[in-house]
């Protein structure tokens, strides 16, 4: 069987909240969603500052890299090993990411921006898939219904 894609546009980091969530449905003031972690369902709130990980990138030396881009290439980098924790030194996480995206820019993609990408992909490795959702798999999924 294979594993399911995760689809990033679904996928929300809310401010002032640990770990992620997975959107589920609109709610009249906000929106059901449930924490990756603990499978918990919870209702954020329409004040709520919702950023969809599809929609974050960070700064390059060329511009802009897409987040699913950067999981990808520490994926690659870490092979089947989770990423050092977000409570890892400064210099681990600059190192990996040396390593993964060398040409991250250092003056604007900061520590910790490191620390939340690592967080994050350390929760979808663990209760999702790295395996990513494209523009195509949802025009198929959303013709399929």
């Amino acid at each position: 069987m294979a594993t399911k894609k995760t689809d990033l546009t679904k996928i929300l980091s809310v401010s002032g909240n640990g770990g992620l969530f997975e959107y589920i449905a609109q709610a009249r003031n906000g929106a059901i969603a449930r924490n990756l972690a603990d499978d918990s369902r919870t209702c954020l709130n329409v004040r709520s500052k919702i950023t969809s990980l599809e929609d974050i990138s960070i700064y390059t030396d060329e511009g802009e890299m897409k987040l699913s881009e950067v999981f990808l290439k520490l994926k690659a980098a870490l092979g089947e090993k989770d990423a050092p924790s977000a409570k890892a030194s400064d210099d681990e996480l600059r190192e990996l990411f040396a390593k993964a995206v060398p040409d991250y820019d250092a003056n604007r993609f900061y520590v910790s921006h490191m620390r939340k990408v690592v967080l994050w992909y350390n929760l979808l490795k663990k209760h999702a898939s790295l395996d990513f959702m494209t523009d195509e798999d949802r025009k198929a999924e959303a013709e399929a219904k």
